[in-house]
C-alpha cells in the first residue's frame, strides 16, 4: 500500500528503482487476462467513461468476467459511475484487491486513493522547471503500478478507460504490448469529428488493432455522420448510442444502466456494440507477450 500512497502523495520517490520488478509483475499479472482493450477519444466531453461503464456491464451480463482500469488519473470517474466509490482497497501479501462495483465488476481508480472529493492529484517535481516532464513520467509509472499490483484475477476482459488526448494511447501500448485493440468514441459534432480523426490516425499507427468507432449521444446534435468518419478512417463503425438522460442519471447513482434500463434503446445499442466487439476479439485475438 505504501507504493500507492507515494503515487497519490509525494510523487513516488522510490518508483524509478522499482520499474524492473514492476515489469515482471506486470507480465505475470496480465497473463490470466484474455483481452485488454483501451477506450479512447482525443476529445473530452464525449461521454467516454459512461460508455466504458455501459460496455463493461453489457459484457458482464453476457457472462464475461470484466474489470475496468480508470487511466484518467487527474479526473477519475469510473469508481463513481460503476458504484465502487467508498469501497476499500485491501492489501494482501502485496496484492491490492480492488473493490467490486456494479454487477461485481472490479474497478481500480485513483479516486479510491485520494483523501477527499476536493483533493486533486499532485505530482511534486524536483524543480518547477521539470514539472511538466516529471508529471508525464510519474503518470506512466502510476499506470504501470495499477496494472502490476492490482489483483485482477482471471478475466475475460480488462477495459482501460483513457483520459482525453491523442498521446495517451501510446503510453498504454508501451505498457501492454499485447493490447487486443482500441475503441474510439465520438459524438455528432464537427469539433469532435475534427479531433477524433486525429485519434483514429494515432490508433492506427499504434500497432494495436482498431476495433472500431462508436458514436455516443446520437441525436443530441445535428452533426456529421460518425459512420462516414469511420469509413474515411478505414476502421469499422460499431454503432450509435442514442442520447438518454437516464444513462447519465444511472452513472451518477453508480447503477448498471444496461440492467436497470434494459428495455431502453440506448441499453440495446450498448449490448449490440459489446456483442460486435466480443465477436471481433474472439475471431482475431491479439498475441499476448
Amino acid at each position: 500500500m505504501k507504493r500507492y500512497r507515494d503515487i497519490a502523495g509525494d510523487g513516488g520517490s522510490n518508483v524509478a528503482g522499482q520499474v524492473g520488478a514492476q515489469l515482471e509483475r506486470l507480465r505475470r499479472r496480465l497473463a490470466p487476462i484474455r483481452f485488454i482493450v483501451a477506450v479512447v477519444s482525443g476529445k473530452g466531453g464525449v461521454g467516454k467513461s459512461t460508455l466504458t461503464a455501459g460496455l463493461a456491464c453489457a459484457f458482464t451480463l453476457d457472462g464475461w468476467r470484466v474489470a475496468v482500469l480508470d487511466a484518467d488519473l487527474n479526473g477519475p470517474s469510473m469508481a463513481k459511475i460503476l458504484g465502487a466509490r467508498g469501497g476499500r482497497l485491501v492489501v494482501n501479501a502485496g496484492d491490492v484487491e480492488p473493490p467490486p462495483g456494479a454487477l461485481g465488476i472490479r474497478v481500480m481508480s485513483m479516486d479510491l486513493l485520494l483523501p477527499s472529493d476536493a483533493a486533486p492529484l499532485r505530482w511534486d517535481a524536483p524543480t518547477q522547471a521539470e514539472a511538466h516532464t516529471w508529471r508525464g513520467t510519474m503518470e506512466a509509472n502510476a499506470l504501470r503500478e495499477f496494472l502490476a499490483d492490482t489483483a485482477w484475477g482471471g478475466l475475460d476482459l480488462l477495459i482501460v478507460d483513457l483520459p482525453p488526448g491523442t498521446d495517451r494511447l501510446a503510453t498504454v501500448v508501451s505498457l501492454v504490448p499485447g493490447l487486443a485493440g482500441t475503441i474510439l468514441v465520438t459524438i455528432p459534432s464537427d469539433v469532435s469529428r475534427l479531433i477524433v480523426r486525429k485519434s483514429i490516425t494515432v490508433a492506427r499507427e499504434s500497432g494495436s488493432p482498431v476495433l472500431g468507432l462508436v458514436e455516443n449521444m446520437a441525436g443530441l446534435f445535428p452533426g456529421p455522420s460518425a459512420e462516414a468518419l469511420a469509413g474515411e478512417g478505414g476502421i469499422p463503425f460499431l454503432g450509435s448510442v442514442p442520447f438518454d438522460r437516464e444513462l447519465a442519471l444511472a452513472a451518477d447513482r453508480g447503477e448498471p444502466y444496461v440492467q436497470t434500463h434494459g428495455d431502453r434503446e440506448a441499453a440495446g445499442a450498448l449490448r449490440a456494440i459489446a456483442a460486435r466487439v466480443r465477436d471481433e476479439l474472439e475471431r482475431s485475438p491479439a498475441p499476448r507477450p
